[in-house]
């Protein structure tokens, strides 16, 4: 990479090398008191002297710098709090996109991630950067100048143009009431943020039952209704604070709402709640409902993931095929995954029967388990916390929908390259490309 990436960031005025103005990010301004500004772990003394020297005149308070690399960095980030800016050294890894992996795995998802490391390779570069999601890449030796003028827009809250900060939104609609996809959601979003460590939020858009709530074992909150009444109102900080503590990464955003109220929703509501949770969580995982309502349409509209849940009946198949007629959200030629739950139901069609009629797979197959789900609901426990089907069925739906597998990325350059997914433009730090 050397000379070509090191001059491919933004000029000391703030302005990309096509001339396009970065401004302020609005985002710096709204995060949260309790987050360092900047946060380094390098591996050497004279990386180290490079970065301080040259970010020393723009930092607000004292940076947190650490010895050692990335492998440092996911180790001590999955006990404390994700800084705004982070630096990392991926020198002498044998797999740097690997490792870079793991670490979006434990951070915030609207941390700005900077990257030194000793490829020289304008393919890695890209890689990092457009695939992976990383603001910069520069490549070692690093001098007090370069420093400044590549990492020092973003410590002063500029990023490049087009560039969208944020977690990822995936919506799980049953085909019609009753057919498990509040427990597929419930359990999604406890694998995520449990066993997976990313940050995570359930959203419960049935503003009456609070479903999502009681699943988890917690209580519902007055916050939703007031985001969705008064948008204006909400930031990350307000989003965070409505919605209820599961496990340190995994919260319950739900409302327990009387059927004799009916809440107020507000133009945009669903795109300034959403807005506000994606730069706190690594995933929102919606329990949306298709029952006419202006809030649960806004959500599907807005998910970058959508998840169809059905049984094996004749009208289940008929619903389903009704959702899968909508062309909506932001990836509209791309179908859902279909969930087929509870196969082997009495009275319940074969797989085969569901397929042909669907004219679809089913991308997942969960058998009948009466027992393992009614002894999970009644205990208020995650039913994929045990050995089971509905345990596999929940790990096969992350990967598919979440995007947070890494293939094999032991090469370098451009072998790296070609080898690391970027599926439907998402990008795993940074959320989705402009």
């Amino acid at each position: 990479m050397s000379e070509a990436a090191n001059r491919s960031g933004t000029d000391r005025s703030g302005t990309d090398r096509s001339g396009t103005a970065t401004g302020i990010d609005p985002r710096m301004a709204a995060a949260r008191h309790d987050r360092p500004q900047l946060m380094t772990f390098l591996i050497d003394a004279h990386t180290e002297a490079a970065v301080r020297d040259g970010l020393a005149d723009l930092l607000l308070e004292t940076a947190d710098m650490r010895r050692g690399g990335i492998r440092a960095a996911v180790a001590a980030l999955q006990k404390i709090t994700t800084p705004r800016i982070l630096v990392v050294d991926v020198s002498g890894e044998e797999e740097p996109l690997a490792a870079l992996g793991s670490l979006s795995e434990v951070v915030e998802p609207d941390v700005v991630v900077l990257v030194v490391g000793d490829i020289h390779d304008i393919t890695f570069y890209r890689e990092v950067t457009r695939g992976l999601g990383a603001m910069e890449y520069l490549a070692k030796p690093l001098t007090r100048d370069i420093v400044s003028r590549h990492f020092g827009p973003y410590v002063r809250g500029q990023t490049r143009a087009g560039v969208v900060l944020g977690g990822r939104m995936i919506a799980l609609t049953g085909a019609q009431g009753g057919v498990g996809a509040s427990l597929l959601a419930a359990n999604l979003a406890w694998h995520l943020g449990t066993e997976r460590n990313r940050h995570t939020v359930l959203l419960d858009a049935d503003m009456h039952r609070g479903t999502g709530a009681f699943l988890l074992n917690t209580a519902p909150s007055p916050g939703l209704r007031s985001a969705i009444e008064t948008p204006e109102r909400i930031d990350a900080l307000l989003a965070e604070r409505a919605a209820q503590p599961v496990s340190e990464r995994l919260h319950v955003l739900a409302s327990d709402v009387p059927l004799t109220e009916t809440p107020i929703y507000a133009d945009g509501a669903a795109d300034s709640l959403l807005g506000a949770l994606r730069r706190r969580y690594n995933f929102i995982i919606a329990d949306v409902s298709l029952n006419g309502s202006r809030f649960s349409r806004d959500l599907v509209t807005l998910a970058q993931q959508r998840v169809v849940v059905m049984l094996p009946t004749l009208v289940s198949i008929r619903d389903t095929l009704k959702l899968l007629g909508l062309k909506i959200g932001p990836e509209k030629g791309d179908r859902p995954i279909v969930v087929l739950n509870r196969l082997g139901m009495p009275g319940g069609l074969q797989r085969r029967q569901v397929e042909d009629t669907l004219g679809v797979k089913a991308d997942i197959v969960i058998p009948d388990l009466p027992r393992v789900v009614t002894n999970a609901t009644n205990i208020g426990e995650p039913a994929a916390a045990a050995r089971s089907p509905l345990r596999n069925a929940i790990i096969e739906l992350t990967g598919l929908a979440a995007a947070n597998g890494l293939m094999d990325m032991g090469k370098r350059g451009e072998d790296a390259a070609a080898q690391a997914p970027v599926r439907r433009g998402w990008r795993l730090f940074g959320g989705r490309k402009g």
